[in-house]
Order: C-alpha cells, then sequence, then structure tokens
C-alpha cells in the first residue's frame, strides 16, 4: 500500500492544476495522466470491478478520518522524540523481516535466481547488520525484490476478484485480501520473533510496525481536494498490482 499512496499523491497533484491553453491548441497529456499510467487493455481509470463502492467509499472516509486524527500525529511524535538514524534502524529491521515473506512466495512461485538474492539479503542482513538493523545488503548492491501471497495467487492465474477498502489498511481486492491474511498466519507460524502466546510483545511489533510504515508514505487523504480521488487510488492499486505479478 505504501507504493500506491505515494503514486496517487503524485498524480492527484498533477490534476489539481489545469495549464492554460491558447484557443485553437490542443492541450498537452498530463506526465502523470490516467491514460499515461493505464496498461493498454484497460478502457478507463473506473474499469475496475468495485461491487462494494457505497461501502468502500464509506470505509476510505473512515481510513481518513482515523489518519488525520489520531495516526498521523502519533507518527508526528514518534518523529520528533526518535532520532533519525534510529528511525532508519527500525525501518531497516523491518524490512529485513518483510524479506522473510519475500522468499516464501518466491519459492512458492517457483523462482529460483531471486529467491537465492533474497536468501543472500536475508543472510548479510541478520548477521553483519545486526538482526537487519543495517541494510548492508544494498551496500553489496544486491538487489531487493517485494512477493506476497496475493501475488503469488496471480501469479498462477486467480484473478482479483471485487475491489475492497480495507479498515486502516487501505486498497485491496478479494485475492490480496485472502493472500494478507496467509502471510500473516506464515509469519504466525513461523515466529521469527517468538512473539506468539505474548500479547505485550505483539502489541510492541504491530504497533511499531505501522508507525513505522506510515511514517514512510507521503500520501494524506484529500490533500489536493480532487473529487476524484477515490477513483484514482483505485485505477493506481489495481494497475500497479497487476504489474507487480506480470514481472
Amino acid at each position: 500500500m505504501p507504493a500506491i499512496l505515494l503514486l496517487a499523491a503524485l498524480l492527484l497533484a498533477g490534476c489539481s492544476t489545469t495549464p492554460q491553453v491558447p484557443p485553437g491548441e490542443e492541450p498537452e497529456e498530463a506526465i502523470f495522466s490516467a491514460s499515461r499510467l493505464l496498461r493498454s487493455d484497460v478502457k478507463s481509470p473506473v474499469d475496475v470491478y468495485d461491487p462494494l463502492e457505497g461501502f468502500n467509499r464509506g470505509m476510505y472516509e473512515f481510513n481518513y478520518g482515523f489518519d488525520k486524527y489520531f495516526f498521523l500525529p502519533v507518527v508526528s511524535g514518534y518523529k520528533a522524540i526518535t532520532p533519525e538514524p534510529a528511525q532508519q534502524g527500525v525501518h531497516n529491521f523491518f524490512n529485513n523481516l518483510l524479506d522473510l515473506k519475500t522468499l516464501i512466495n518466491q519459492i512458492f512461485q517457483l523462482k529460483p535466481g531471486p529467491a537465492l538474492e533474497t536468501v543472500s539479503r536475508l543472510g548479510w542482513n541478520t548477521t553483519l547488520g545486526v538482526f537487519g538493523l543495517f541494510d548492508v545488503a544494498t551496500r553489496f548492491d544486491i538487489p531487493r525484490h517485494l512477493e506476497d501471497f496475493g501475488q503469488t495467487l496471480g501469479h498462477y492465474g486467480a484473478g482479483p476478484g471485487p475491489y475492497l477498502v480495507l479498515p486502516l489498511l487501505g486498497p485491496s481486492n478479494l485475492r490480496d485480501g485472502a493472500g494478507l491474511v496467509v502471510d500473516s498466519l506464515l509469519f504466525s507460524a513461523i515466529d521469527p520473533l517468538r512473539i506468539e502466546g505474548r500479547p505485550q510483545r505483539q502489541i510492541v511489533y504491530y504497533t511499531l510496525n505501522a508507525i513505522d510504515q506510515r511514517a514512510h508514505i507521503d500520501f494524506q487523504y484529500h490533500q489536493t481536494g480532487s473529487l476524484f480521488e477515490y477513483d484514482l487510488v483505485r485505477m493506481l492499486y489495481e494497475t500497479k498490482r497487476q504489474l507487480e505479478i506480470e514481472k
């Protein structure tokens, strides 16, 4: 979701101003216009299966309120009291754990080359990088991949299903929502941090992880005043997920 919201911020910023066009001349297409971001087989920005649009729009507004009046103030406080090197260390730590999820799904998708690169990243960052606090693998030019079970399902031909806006988590769809559940169950089964059955540790882990993710997203709901923000975020999500599956 972070990449989706960042793309949405760029797109909405591009749509928020309209340049003056001299009479008789055709306006130039915006750099971040919907037609440039859409795949050729998508006919319009609203060409997304969204039978629950009423519910989804309501959830979008709920997420806006939660983000503006609760979560963003918490994130601002976190940034204010946490030195930047410590913030980066926390971010690296969670990215290292995310690489574990990527590795599992690379194995499911039978991608041996990328899987070996992810194994190498995990090895270097967990050891020399002190349990992931330092991203030494990137300094060694080892590429980072991102995979999840939603992509695995798509890799084997599962369609996205209806579009969904999840509480607090934002844009998704039926396939990716199911994938999120599977990824969570797999992480709990592996339990690399030994937090299962220890509620206090789980609260600390999931709270800090959520704060770290939000701290690295520039997007803010309704920041441009666009009437089409919901439609654009929806289109961007579905398009980006399809590109991630096809890569």
